[in-house]
């Protein structure tokens, strides 16, 4: 007879910022809900204008490149919502309902596909491994 191996997935965290393109135009309860509906659950949150010094922390891979100006004057253009979702493989199952980061390839029927405008307008930030989640979550969240 065969052997069946049962994989586990824990509930596991992520990070999440709605981007000011969210928050400007109202987007965040529909973000909200549609993550909602997946089951999972917002545990910690807070809104926050960010600073320079934290998003050239959390944008370290790409802070020296040309570009870069334009995100962070994007980035600090309005305060964001900052939450910690968990659930069951939500690190995965989140990057799959926002879909690719340039919202003008995105499928309809993904967050960025349905409501983002570009690359950089793509409403939604979330981590995109169990590494990283716990990084931004310690970066965002020190107190907890």
């Amino acid at each position: 007879m065969g052997t069946k191996l049962y994989i586990l997935i824990m509930s596991q965290k992520t990070l999440i910022i709605l981007k000011p393109d969210c928050m400007k135009l109202g987007l965040c309860g529909q973000v909200i809900s549609r993550f909602e509906k997946e089951g999972f659950q917002i545990v910690a949150s807070k809104v926050k204008k960010l600073e320079s010094k934290l998003l050239r922390e959390h944008y370290a891979h790409v802070a020296d490149l040309p570009f870069f100006p334009e995100i962070e004057a994007f980035m600090s253009s309005e305060p964001v919502l900052i939450f910690i979702l968990a659930g069951d493989d939500v690190i995965s199952r989140v990057r799959d309902l926002l879909g690719p980061t340039d919202s003008t390839t995105a499928p309809k029927g993904t967050i960025r596909g349905d409501l983002g405008t570009d690359r950089m307008q793509n409403v939604v930030h979330a981590s995109d491994s169990p590494e990283n989640a716990l990084i931004e979550q310690k970066r965002f969240f020190p107190e907890l």
